[in-house]
């Protein structure tokens, strides 16, 4: 048995940029970390000739087939396809956290699926080429509308500034920052689920068709992962970085409407109101986890004004997808 883990992310700048539509032209930038909540996939031989099917997969339900094409799941479909794997297999998949919540779980999904298969086929991809594979699968051979920063902190794993140029061409840049900062950023740190799932291919979809009238504030929303950098790696004092989250939020939710809505700008203005600097809704928008950044003597305050809601702690800097077992 292969069992593969890969980590979700928290992206803090420069999201929209790592979409194609952009970089080819203008290049794109994003500051993010893999957090410490993973996915999880499992794969082992299947004694099909046992049974009367030949593959077996489990998730939020389960499939019994006896060809890849009977498969309804399309990113186990596809990848099993790609691997070259048509019969005798089983997989399972289990994650820390729900989908559709803004943290990056569709793509660290398929880094995991394709790390397992790989392994468990003997062979070997380095973060690289697990990137790359991941954002082929889901970017051309199943059409979704997503951008390739989820795929490369879930293979890489760090907290990084990852520069685009191409699907294939990213520099990533691990932030360099001692235990001591680490930890201090990280306490400033909440999450805020808002209650409402979305499919981030389908909220994408919307705004890339307007990149081209959104590029004055794209382009400055790339700008602001070097400045959070550079407040980051620069000792200044973290206030900076929240007031900064702050005007991304803002720039973000200006690129199209359905990025936000009346119940998500109010859980906002209710953590400004509890003591934050800033915050931003992680994700596509239209729904997921809001991030909250507040100085350590505001935690309490702020975990007191969402008790109504569910509300996540995370450790930064989680290493990339990994075997785990085999």
């Amino acid at each position: 048995m292969i069992i593969s883990r890969a980590p979700l992310r928290i992206s803090f700048f420069g999201g929209g940029t790592d979409h194609a539509e952009h970089f080819r032209k203008h290049g794109g930038a994003v500051l993010a970390t893999a957090i410490d909540k993973y996915s999880y996939v499992t794969v082992s031989p299947f004694l099909s000739h046992l049974f009367d099917y030949s593959i077996r997969i489990s998730y939020r339900q389960v499939e019994l087939v006896k060809s890849l094409d009977e498969i309804q799941h399309s990113v186990f479909r596809e990848c099993l396809r790609l691997c070259g794997l048509h019969r005798d297999v089983e997989l399972h998949y289990l994650a820390d956290l729900p989908a559709f919540t803004g943290l990056g779980s569709s793509s660290t999904f398929t880094v995991s699926l394709l790390h397992a298969l790989h392994s468990f086929k003997g062979e070997f991809l380095r973060p690289q080429e697990l990137a790359v594979e991941a954002i082929h699968v889901e970017q051309h051979i199943l059409k979704e509308h997503v951008g390739c920063q989820d795929q490369i902190l879930a293979a890489f794993g760090g907290f990084n500034l990852i520069e685009f140029r191409g699907e294939s061409d990213f520099v990533v840049n691990r932030v360099p920052l001692s235990p001591l900062r680490l930890a201090e950023f990280q306490e400033h740190l909440l999450l805020v689920f808002t209650g409402i799932k979305r499919k981030a291919s389908e909220i994408t979809a919307q705004q890339l068709k307007r990149v081209e009238q959104n590029l004055d504030t794209l382009r400055s929303m790339q700008a602001m992962t070097h400045e959070g950098y550079e407040i980051l790696v620069g000792q200044r004092p973290l206030k900076a970085f929240g007031e900064l989250l702050h005007q991304a939020w803002e720039a973000k939710r200006s690129l199209d409407p359905v990025i936000s809505n009346p119940e998500i700008d109010g859980i906002y203005q209710q953590g400004l109101a509890a003591g934050a600097w800033g915050g931003k809704l992680l994700g596509a928008g239209g729904g997921g986890f809001m991030l909250f950044f507040a100085p350590p003597s505001a935690q309490k305050k702020l975990q007191q004004a969402f008790a109504s809601r569910q509300v996540l702690k995370v450790k930064l800097n989680a290493p990339g997808s990994q075997i785990i077992f085999s």
